[in-house]
């Protein structure tokens, strides 16, 4: 490991000098490649006189410091805490050297990409206050300045706070303990700056945010509505209900790794990516490598194909076949969405391909594990107004993605109709979904009792949905969305939830 360390004492014969020697010490000890930085040493103008930092010429000192940090994989800061926060000099330092270009580029007003990402950091402060007394009735308020909003916001995640106080009231034998607790900071580098806890910590949510949780919740409301309407009325059968579903999440699991994993190129150039656009990033940010995530493809594909093998083993003869050939046939198209050779995503279908399987795949899959059978108009009428109201928020998605995806010869609905042309599609999608639901209401009895509030609460919403997208086609489009996206996401539970709500309703009976 490479560590650079930092002291920010403005005294080279203080406890904070003492503890940054027994830090690096360790280190040294322990095998850990060391570059060292006294700021009280270093000759520079700690104000920034320009309009922005880095248009002001920086110093040798200050050129060197920046070299280090780029060189370094870890970081130590030793400073003093003096009313409350950091020294003068560390802060002087830190506004001169973690410039914009250097340690972060501003993408929009409220963007921004951090540069230094995958860095490390320790911090290692004395102070006179009670340790207790700082962090509960103070909060902290030097500690969270320099962790969170100076090097997290550059990238650098701080891995350790050790705080050595209250130095006034400290004994001999408590300066030496100290020293011993700095000096281990340091050896326990040579086992990576992060603990066995927080490595774990930090790959649990690597994982959780590959899986893109958000997404799953209409997968399962539809299947569920499904399962209750082919139920119809009696209590859902439990083994195969669970056994259904677990292929469907471990199905949806697998496209997004495929979709991280084969819209890497796209997701690299993507300055735009949000909470809904842009994949989940694990691969670009570096939280997982390509051979943890070919692992997390296979478990899943894997996992699906063994819970619905269960699930067929088990159901009765006559529903064997089309269970079989149902989840299948969906699996296909879910995963065919940016896999070769289909590429569904990349030839203009891959909207389409998300409308259906997230309406009719996760109904009908629901539908036929419950025993019903697959041909049944119901399911697939439910259906229907779902998969117009899906579409909207897909087509938005890809509106902040268009350029990325353009660059790397990746297809889209809105990269063929270009971005305007497509909202105009998402506000004609969320007219026609509340109108499909009336109509079949008006039509089937049984459909009335589905798909009534439906219709009734989806207008109102589509109204409010088709001002936001009529405003976004007519003004210049912004590059982020995410608030019209989240509008047509919530669109969406007007065509699952109702039914869902009168479907339970009608087996508790």
């Amino acid at each position: 490991m490479r560590c650079l360390l930092i002291l920010a004492h403005p005294r080279r014969d203080s406890l904070c000098g003492a503890l940054f020697d027994a830090c690096a010490e360790g280190a040294r000890q322990a095998g850990v490649e060391c570059r060292e930085l006294i700021l009280g040493e270093m000759h520079f103008d700690p104000d920034v006189h320009a309009v922005s930092p880095e248009q002001q010429s920086l110093e040798s000192d200050l050129l060197r410091a920046q070299q280090d940090i780029q060189w370094a994989e870890h970081l130590v800061f030793v400073y003093p805490t003096w009313w409350g926060t950091f020294p003068a000099r560390l802060k002087g330092f830190l506004d001169r050297v973690l410039t914009p270009g250097f340690a972060f580029r501003h993408v929009t007003h409220d963007r921004w990409d951090k540069l230094l990402s995958g860095r490390t950091a320790d911090l290692i402060t004395t102070m006179d206050t009670p340790p207790l007394v700082y962090r509960f009735i103070y909060r902290a308020p030097g500690q969270q300045a320099l962790a969170r909003a100076t090097l997290g916001y550059c990238g650098i995640r701080c891995a350790r706070i050790e705080t050595f106080g209250s130095v006034i009231a400290a004994t001999a034998d408590q300066r030496q303990q100290w020293l011993e607790r700095a000096r281990s900071v340091g050896a326990r580098l040579a086992e990576g700056a992060l603990s066995t806890g927080q490595r774990r910590r930090q790959r649990v949510t690597a994982w959780l945010a590959a899986l893109r949780l958000q997404f799953y919740p209409m997968t399962w409301i539809a299947y569920t509505v499904g399962a209750l309407l082919a139920a119809a009325g009696a209590p859902l059968a439990m083994t195969p209900y669970l056994l259904g579903y677990l292929a469907l999440f471990l199905l949806e699991a697998a496209t997004v790794f495929l979709n991280d994993w084969f819209d890497f190129a796209s997701d690299r150039l993507n300055r735009n990516h949000g909470p809904f656009t842009g994949g989940s990033r694990v691969l670009v940010d570096g939280r997982l490598d390509r051979a943890a995530m070919r692992r997390g493809i296979g478990v899943s594909i894997v996992g699906a194909a063994a819970a619905l093998a269960v699930l067929v083993a088990n159901a009765p003869v006559a529903s064997v076949g089309p269970t079989a050939a149902l989840y299948a046939i969906f699996a296909l198209l879910a995963l065919a969405y940016t896999v070769p050779p289909l590429k569904l995503s990349h030839r203009g279908f891959g909207e389409l391909d998300v409308a259906l399987t997230h309406s009719a795949g996760a109904i009908i899959a629901g539908y036929v594990v419950q025993g019903g059978h697959w041909a049944a108009s119901t399911p697939w009428l439910l259906a229907l107004p779902l998969g117009l109201a899906v579409l909207p928020s897909i087509l938005l998605a890809g509106c902040p993605d268009r350029t990325a995806d353009e660059a790397v010869g990746k297809r889209t609905l809105v990269v063929i109709l270009g971005p305007r042309a497509a909202i105009r599609l998402a506000m004609a999608a969320c007219l026609a979904a509340p109108a499909v639901a009336a109509l079949l209401a008006l039509m089937r009895l049984d459909m009335a009792a589905l798909l009534g509030w439906s219709a009734a609460g989806g207008s109102v919403h589509a109204i409010w949905l088709w001002r936001c997208l009529q405003r976004l086609a007519n003004d210049k489009l912004p590059e982020r969305i995410d608030g019209p996206i989240v509008l047509a996401l919530t669109f969406i539970l007007w065509f699952c939830v109702p039914p869902l709500i009168v479907l339970a309703s009608a087996a508790g009976r």
